[in-house]
């Protein structure tokens, strides 16, 4: 990215942040791509209202996650706004991912066609209920991008790993990861436990998204103190019409 670009952009997040809440769980992931994610690897697109002022933007953002699909995150506070950005900010035919409030999901099946449809639930952790679970098998892993990872082997092979998919300087979404030979002994619920930690040393509260229905998952966050924040987000896959 040239200087010049590198500034655009600067003044472009500059322009939307008052469209977001640093503080809000429900904001956080879009807050980080929007306002975080490196600069060589985001694309913003900024709409602007009649005095100047940004209304609304999509951002699209290359990520380790699918180098192929980019992310795709947005607010607008007018229908027709959002539209125009998907319209404008979206190449036609190529694949994307998107992370939005579902009640965006409307005006997105105008313009995308999409697939691989689920709703995340948002989670963030009650520092207060926290007992961190202390296993002698955790060990940090190498996480790309510099990244938190935790796993426990068994026999060589990662069995159970937990770490960030991203991470603001306010909050931190951790994953977590099971093998099927080592459910039902504690181990995902031991390296989670080990990434909310990491994450709370540095000063940022911890989120968990967990696709609903996933029971599962659900209860493994509940039991380490993570909290429905009542924020759903829309997870799919889609291409702009032409």
């Amino acid at each position: 990215m040239s200087d010049a670009a590198g500034v655009e952009l600067g003044r472009a997040r500059d322009a939307i942040r008052p469209l977001l809440s640093l503080t809000d769980p429900g904001d956080a992931l879009t807050v980080y791509y929007a306002l975080y994610h490196s600069p060589a690897l985001t694309r913003l697109h900024v709409h602007r209202d009649a005095l100047g002022s940004a209304d609304g933007f999509v951002a699209t953002c290359t990520t380790g996650a699918d180098l192929f699909r980019p992310l795709v995150v947005a607010r607008a506070e007018r229908e027709e706004v959002l539209r125009a950005l998907l319209r404008q900010s979206l190449t036609a035919g190529r694949p994307y991912r998107f992370s939005l409030p579902l009640r965006y999901v409307p005006v997105v099946e105008d313009v995308v066609r999409v697939s691989e449809v689920h709703v995340g639930t948002v989670l963030v952790l009650d520092p207060s209920a926290f007992q961190p679970v202390l296993n002698v098998l955790v060990t940090q892993g190498e996480a790309a991008g510099g990244g938190l990872r935790f796993e426990i082997r068994s026999q060589g092979r990662v069995v159970a790993a937990a770490g960030t998919n991203w991470r603001s300087p306010h909050f931190g979404e951790i994953y977590v990861y099971t093998e099927p030979q080592g459910r039902g002994r504690g181990w995902g619920k031991s390296v989670a436990s080990a990434c909310t930690e990491a994450l709370l040393a540095q000063g940022v509260r911890p989120l968990y998204v967990v696709a609903e229905g996933d029971e599962v998952s659900l209860g493994l966050a509940a039991s380490l103190g993570y909290r429905d924040t009542g924020h759903r987000e829309w997870i799919a896959a889609g291409a702009r019409e032409g």
